[in-house]
């Protein structure tokens, strides 16, 4: 039987934004080889990913709102894959820290607006019933296996037989060949017209109305605190497992493997669940239990034990899902929705990719690495906290709050 289009597209931009964290996260995977080599230390660490999410940030604002006045996004979006897939390649030749720094942040610049172009294309292209299930497979399952599943063994197999360096230069195949996917089978314009969200209408609004929206301004704090938790978890977790848990490379690829199945499971559950019972408890509940997993990370020693304990705590990453598109796409006009993700994005790498990053670099070198993982526990316990001064947007439960107020009486989020 013929893929629809929905279906060939869905496919298509989750391999996209699968191999974006792919390419990413490989050196928090490669660090412990590339530190040897290099001389490198946890502040070259924290300053690599910093240096990255801060031209990710600028690029995903910029780039993101410049497409909403685009005919098409195909021919970026190609470009953004085509981009990153050899700065990812080009990390392997580098001779120190200066030229690493540098390809990682043209690797930023290809990888920012890879989100909102997605995003913007697949709520544009997915029916109804299926917009939230295809925005989280893109956002959350599709990244967590492609980056954080298969990533770990593959990368560290390949460094640890044929060297980091190798394991950089193999790492472009896949971006190479999703480009060749986008250009031959997305199409230039959307399969449907743009969908019209709770905020009604399909106009295109300006950056100041988008930050009077409460949920969007709310977004963007949670997404300050919620990618410290996450770039924190994922840039350190790797040689605390080495260094301070005293762990082999692959126990530590088995553990960040885990990472990456909770990633896939909780990245499409979450929002799922929120279907049901709302955004807001969802990501209160789910937060709250996101802020065990660092501790967890810190205080279980067996590896045995720590692999399904992190697995079951490891749900931000189906937050993420909930407040960088739905919640967004759900409470503006859709002609702004690649706007929206991209300043919401943008500021959260700003804060909790750019700066947090260094400061927790710095701070480990100072008082250990363990110091990280309270950092990461209080960057999902605030969002659980700001949850709570949400809007609603869940339209089941939206509905049904309708259907049981008085007449005449508005309901509140």
């Amino acid at each position: 039987m013929r893929l629809s289009y929905e279906n060939k597209l869905l496919a298509i931009l989750s391999l996209s934004f699968g191999f974006v964290f792919f390419d990413r996260l490989a050196l928090s995977f490669l660090f412990p080889f590339v530190s040897a080599e290099l001389h490198l230390d946890n502040a070259h660490l924290g300053m690599l990913s910093s240096c990255l999410a801060l031209t990710w940030a600028i690029s995903g604002a910029v780039l993101g709102a410049y497409s909403d006045r685009l005919p098409s996004k195909k021919p970026m979006l190609v470009l953004a894959v085509l981009g990153f897939s050899l700065c990812s390649a080009l990390s392997g030749a580098v001779t120190g820290f200066v030229s690493l720094l540098l390809f990682r942040a043209l690797m930023g610049i290809a990888e920012g607006p890879v989100l909102p172009l997605s995003q913007s294309m697949i709520a544009a292209s997915s029916t109804p019933a299926r917009r939230g299930l295809n925005m989280g497979i893109v956002n959350g399952a599709a990244p967590g296996f492609l980056g954080a599943v298969l990533g770990p063994p593959v990368i560290i197999w390949l460094g640890t037989h044929y060297g980091w360096r190798h394991a950089f230069y193999l790492s472009c195949v896949p971006g190479l060949i999703i480009a060749c996917l986008i250009w031959k089978y997305v199409e230039a314009q959307p399969a449907t017209a743009p969908p019209r969200t709770r905020a009604g209408g399909t106009q295109r609004v300006g950056i100041r109305d988008l930050l009077k929206d409460r949920n969007i301004f709310l977004c963007m704090l949670i997404a300050c605190f919620y990618l410290t938790w996450f770039v924190i978890i994922i840039s350190f977790t790797p040689t605390f497992l080495m260094q301070v848990k005293k762990y082999r490379p692959e126990t530590m690829g088995y553990v960040m493997s885990c990472l990456g199945f909770a990633w896939v499971l909780w990245g499409f559950l979450v929002p799922a669940i929120s279907d049901r019972i709302g955004r807001k408890p969802a990501m209160f509940g789910f937060s709250l239990v996101a802020a065990c997993c660092p501790l967890c990370l810190l205080y279980v020693e067996s590896a045995a034990t720590m692999m399904p304990v992190v697995f079951l705590t490891y749900t931000g990453l189906g937050c993420f899902t909930l407040f960088m598109a739905i919640i967004p796409s759900e409470s503006i006009a859709a002609g702004s929705i690649a706007t929206a993700l991209g300043l919401i994005m943008s500021v959260g790498e700003l804060v909790g990719g750019f700066l947090s990053p260094t400061i927790a670099g710095l701070a480990a070198d100072r008082f250990g690495l363990s110091i990280v993982m309270w950092i990461a526990a209080v960057g999902a316990f605030v969002p659980a906290i700001l949850a709570l001064f949400l809007k609603e947007t869940a339209p089941l439960v939206v509905q049904a709050g309708t259907r049981g107020a008085a007449p005449g009486v508005p309901v509140e989020g």
